[in-house]
């Protein structure tokens, strides 16, 4: 539980630092960008093993560790076309109820547990992450884009269950950091691609706080990755109990965070999402 615990405090986390590139004017997406590579840096120099760059291409992992940066920065580029089209509300419930793919993957390829009150447990936190989500204001929803929630909701569930089963199948303990890192690289290269295109066409310019946004959460980012990882690993700990523990804690935290920090006011929708979450947390918790 101590590795769930630090993976949701820096998830959370990414929340506020995405809250101050608003306040301080800085590109969303190039700070993305910056963000996987000082996280490839980190992970590089976090390995406790000794490895060649040149030789990774031979790890059995490889090829899904590329797969896993293109959903990276792609799933990164949906969530903020999604924001720009439909609201946050509608990204955090997309990308959280997405937690049910990797539930029900572990649930029929390893076998997991499932009793009575996990299950509860689990429905709960599929609701307490919609009315934690949930925002006052009605959005206009347009056929034409409901397209970007759906593909938000599927990849991110892929890249949730794609990252579980490289790692349990391929990937030992003193690898996460280097498994970590060849992650990182492919996404910054492939959004590096996509950045470009944008300087060229005048879209997007380079900035110094663009470079500090990214370090930032390049820090956060992959030590919330690495702590999931770590949580993944714990005998004793299903897939399904970490990946739902995990985001509805975030959603929960997250939310505690706007409070506190950004004067975010809650609706009763919000409060009974809350009171959910606190209680679905602790079903499946001592559902183990």
């Amino acid at each position: 539980m101590y590795f769930i615990i630090l993976s949701v405090l820096l998830n959370a986390s990414i929340f506020v630092v995405f809250k101050g590139f608003e306040r301080f004017k800085i590109d969303t997406f190039q700070a993305i960008v910056i963000n996987y590579y000082f996280a490839f840096i980190v992970a590089y120099f976090s390995s406790d093993i000794n490895f060649s760059i040149s030789k990774t291409p031979h790890e059995d992992w490889f090829f899904g560790a590329v797969f896993l940066g293109f959903l990276f920065i792609s799933m990164f580029y949906v969530m903020g076309l999604t924001a720009q089209k439909l609201g946050m509300s509608v990204v955090a419930v997309a990308g959280k109820m997405s937690v049910v793919i990797p539930i029900l993957f572990g649930l029929y390829v390893y076998k997991e547990n499932l009793n009575f009150i996990k299950f509860i447990g689990i429905l709960l936190a599929l609701v307490a992450v919609y009315f934690t989500s949930y925002k006052e204001k009605k959005i206009e929803l347009k056929k034409s884009i409901l397209y970007l929630p759906f593909i938000l909701f599927i990849g991110s569930g892929v890249l949730d269950t794609t990252l579980k089963y490289i790692q349990k199948s391929y990937v030992s303990n003193d690898e996460t950091s280097i498994y970590l890192s060849v992650i990182f690289l492919i996404a910054g290269i492939l959004g590096s691609l996509l950045l470009l295109y944008f300087l060229i066409n005048k879209k997007s310019k380079l900035s110094l706080n663009n470079l500090i946004g990214g370090i930032a959460l390049g820090f956060v980012n992959y030590f919330a990755m690495y702590f999931l990882l770590k949580a993944l690993q714990t005998k004793g700990l299903d897939s399904s109990t970490v990946f739902t523990i995990n985001n509805v804690a975030i959603v929960l935290f997250s939310t505690i965070l706007g409070i506190l920090f950004f004067k975010e006011k809650l609706s009763k929708k919000n409060i009974i999402g809350i009171v959910l979450a606190i209680l679905s947390i602790f079903m499946i918790t001592f559902s183990i």
